[in-house]
């Protein structure tokens, strides 16, 4: 579930000093026609402010995901909002990443960050990565779960529907709610005990992310709030400190950010992680208690 949650919840770059060869296997082409969450965002007068659309940040090649709906929104807004928008500055993200990720001092067995329980899991899913396993004692422990994650990733960072997005706004402005460096922040400032949790989620749901690789992309094409939901609520985001520094706090100051925005000049087009738009704790229910008006018209 974490490698599927993160790419419905955190952008890409999570994971950009790393190459990603996983495809997650052939596209359905026989699939429903995509639905992916798009809403409408009106003020208390009911005049249009916005839109909001939920992305996942990596697809398999062929994954058709467009929409009538949302592409008469990208030519009609002014503006787009994303996590981030240098995704392919792969240098400035590993230069980043490697600043954060790497250990001050020594480096330190990752084995010690978890449960003698879990060793032999652990090793198995290190020997399927792509990596050396001295490349997981050289970083902090969130840096090796992301690592780990890749195993079970279903889907190509450059197929994410962020990127596709920033290319449709070339000559538009474009902004971000967070950036490289505060995306990658938010994983480094978390304690350690924290830190444990999400490696320790990596390797017990790794086995139940082979089961079903499809689980969350197909949910994401469908719309599907219940799924979706769910997927906000379990596993490592049934942990209380995770769920809010993950998701909980990042809407907040999002919406903090947005706000003012959406007061200002222009109908900005909002494309974050679908993890973010569902549920009580999601920017639509945000909104909401702001006094907007969001309706869901895809």
């Amino acid at each position: 579930m974490i490698a599927r949650w993160i790419v419905l919840l955190a952008a890409s770059i999570m994971l950009a000093a790393c190459s990603d060869e996983n495809t997650g296997g052939p596209v359905d082409t026989d699939a429903p026609p995509p639905s992916p969450l798009l809403f409408e965002i009106a003020n208390t007068q009911g005049e249009l402010e916005g839109w909001l659309f939920g992305t996942i940040h990596a697809l398999p090649d062929g994954t058709r995901w467009r929409t009538k709906a949302l592409s008469a929104v990208v030519t009609e807004a002014d503006f787009l909002l994303v996590e981030i928008t240098k995704l392919n500055d792969s240098a400035a993200t590993a230069k980043i990443y490697t600043e954060l990720a790497t250990f001050p001092g020594p480096s330190s067995s990752l084995k010690q960050s978890v449960s003698p329980q879990l060793h032999d899991k652990l090793d198995a899913l290190i020997n399927r990565s792509q990596f050396e396993r001295e490349e997981f004692d050289r970083v902090e422990t969130w840096a090796a779960a992301l690592m780990l994650a890749q195993v079970a990733q279903t889907g190509k960072s450059e197929n994410g529907v962020d990127r596709a997005l920033i290319k449709d706004f070339r000559g538009r402005p474009i902004e971000e709610f967070e950036g490289v460096r505060a995306q990658l922040s938010i994983f480094d400032q978390l304690a350690f005990a924290d830190q444990r949790d999400l490696v320790e989620g990596v390797i017990t749901e790794a086995q139940t992310a082979d089961s079903q690789p499809a689980r969350l992309r197909d949910a994401w094409l469908a719309g599907d709030e219940p799924t979706l939901i769910a997927a906000t609520q379990e596993g490592i985001m049934a942990d209380p400190e995770l769920r809010e520094a993950l998701l909980v706090k990042r809407n907040r100051d999002w919406i903090a950010q947005l706000v003012p925005m959406l007061k200002g000049e222009g109908e900005p087009l909002i494309a974050v992680g679908a993890g973010h738009l569902v549920g009580p704790d999601g920017m639509p229910a945000m909104l909401e208690a702001e006094g907007y008006k969001v309706k869901r018209i895809q």
